[in-house]
């Protein structure tokens, strides 16, 4: 992650200067400054956690699907008054019950033990709360601050955090030979899918481009099914079409 992060942070550093230079600067706009910033550190944090204690056909879609919960509720009610349709909404159930579904934490999947860890679903469940946080400020941030601006607060958290596990040069450099080709596309695709959804919250309501974001768990699903060859792949596939459905009734009768 360290290595991942470092060349975007380096190349967007001049854009972060220059908005801080242009901004207005209130007291409400630097506690959601640092608001954003505290979510990343955390997201950061509780993500390995989650990962340590659980597979990623567990933890990645229950990370989803909180914020999926979550975001158009607290985003239509608290903040943006943005406001669904019948069908807007059952696209969204669809979505909810075909991400969690796929998980597993509705009983239908479990592992070979038949037995999920409790802090699994805890540390998953804190890394959709960072989601749906660090997501609901960042939305009113970057009505000020440019999308390369405010990527660079989570890839400043994330370098901050990471920084303390990279200390040993020997082991980075063994890290940089074992995996240097999945560390350059993930410093093109990690930074990249969040910042094409910033751009997005800057023309489309967030309570309907957050749920729609959701298509990365029929994507993950099918890698998961084809490539890794995990089981249960029917109930895989199906829910997938649930998710898929939900996100084509939210996208269009929203």
């Amino acid at each position: 992650m360290w290595f991942i992060t470092l060349p975007t942070t380096l190349l967007l550093f001049s854009f972060f200067i220059r908005d801080l230079l242009r901004i207005e600067w209130t007291v409400a706009f630097i506690t959601l400054l640092l608001l954003s910033f505290l979510f990343q550190c955390c997201y950061t944090v509780l993500i390995s956690k989650a990962y340590t204690y659980g597979d990623i056909s567990l933890v990645y879609p229950i990370m989803r699907g909180t914020g999926t919960l979550f975001i158009p509720f607290f985003s239509a009610v608290f903040f943006f008054q943005e406001y669904f349709s019948v069908p807007g909404w059952l696209g969204i159930l669809c979505i909810v019950c075909g991400v969690f579904a796929i998980s597993g934490i509705f009983g239908s999947l479990r592992n070979k033990k038949g037995m999920i860890h409790p802090l699994a679903l805890r540390y998953a469940f804190a890394v959709g709360v960072c989601i749906t946080g660090y997501t609901l400020v960042d939305k009113q941030i970057v009505q000020q601050m440019s999308p390369f601006g405010l990527l660079e607060i989570s890839n400043l958290a994330c370098l901050m955090v990471t920084s303390w596990f990279v200390r040993e040069k020997a082991k980075l450099w063994r890290e940089w030979k074992i995996n240097w080709k999945p560390i350059l596309l993930g410093a093109v695709l990690s930074p990249g899918s969040y910042l094409l959804f910033l751009f997005a919250m800057t023309v489309a309501p967030l309570a309907s481009i957050a749920p729609i974001r959701e298509v990365s768990t029929v994507f993950g699903t099918l890698l998961g099914v084809f490539l890794l060859k995990e089981g249960h792949r029917s109930w895989r596939l199906v829910m997938s079409s649930v998710i898929t459905i939900g996100i084509i009734s939210l996208a269009v009768w929203g």
